[in-house]
């Protein structure tokens, strides 16, 4: 599997993390990746750096907690991610870009926008929502993970790793390739409960109709995490959006990727065409 290159660098008064860049065509816009919850920026997308490449400036980091991302002793939230992808544009100086958000990634694509709209010129929203919890089950879920990133914080290092074997991985194991096991096994676990704790309270609902960029959005219809009719609200709320239909399930991106990548391709190239003529 060959990646583009990968290297640490540090963001000014945030920390370290990794980041992977594919220099693109002359003048091409740039693209942000930002992945998923419990990923990685390898993990998310190492299926579509290449084609990415052929049209677009790409950088992808490891979210803070997650695989080499910042760590730090404060609470995870999805806000201090928004400003960590604005300060490594900062420090890579790239003036404006467009963030590709997949899943929990979507919800910090939404709130770098809401936070720095002025940096952004388009937005793709992949897998993702404007609300994750709405049903009793998936509240109490979401609470669940809230109890148990409390007790992460207060508990030995051996206690957190049985929770996370136990609760997490375990559960994800199966069908995961040795090298995808290896690139979770960096995580923070504390920070990636806490994280599930922050996806389940985020909601845009109340400002999302406020986004005044081109956007497209990637569904994946066949959804059991995010269910399609919730990513559907993104259409019901956004102005200026197309959208991009997958058959396929949450993993769709690596493991129905010859057809997730170009719809991929599409929709970021959907968004570059039109902030042409706006």
């Amino acid at each position: 599997m060959a990646l583009p290159p990968g290297r640490l660098i540090e963001i000014p008064d945030r920390g370290q993390t990794f980041i992977r860049e594919v220099q693109g065509p002359d003048h091409a816009p740039t693209l942000i990746l930002l992945h998923g919850w419990t990923a990685t920026a390898d993990l998310n997308w190492f299926t579509c750096f290449e084609e990415l490449g052929k049209h677009f400036n790409v950088v992808a980091l490891d979210h803070r907690g997650h695989g080499q991302g910042i760590r730090s002793r404060s609470s995870f939230r999805l806000e201090d991610c928004a400003d960590d992808v604005v300060a490594l544009a900062d420090t890579l100086g790239i003036n404006t870009f467009i963030p590709v958000g997949y899943s929990m990634g979507g919800t910090i694509a939404q709130l770098i926008w809401k936070q720095h709209e002025h940096r952004v010129n388009g937005l793709v929203l992949c897998s993702t929502a404007p609300i994750f919890a709405k049903s009793r089950e998936e509240r109490l879920g979401f609470l669940g993970l809230t109890g148990l990133a409390a007790i992460a914080r207060f508990t030995p290092t051996q206690t957190v790793d049985w929770i996370t074997e136990q609760v997490y991985l375990q559960r994800k194991a199966e069908g995961l390739d040795q090298w995808a096991l290896e690139e979770m096994s960096g995580h923070d676990w504390r920070q990636i409960l806490e994280a599930g704790k922050e996806i389940g309270s985020f909601n845009s609902l109340k400002w999302l109709s406020e986004v005044d960029v081109p956007t497209s959005v990637v569904i994946t219809t066949q959804d059991q995490v995010i269910p399609p009719e919730r990513q559907q609200r993104l259409l019901d709320l956004l102005k200026d959006v197309d959208v991009h239909l997958v058959d396929g399930g949450h993993n769709a991106i690596y493991a129905e990727q010859r057809t997730y990548v170009p719809k991929l391709v599409a929709a970021c190239n959907s968004v570059y065409q039109r902030t042409l003529k706006s």
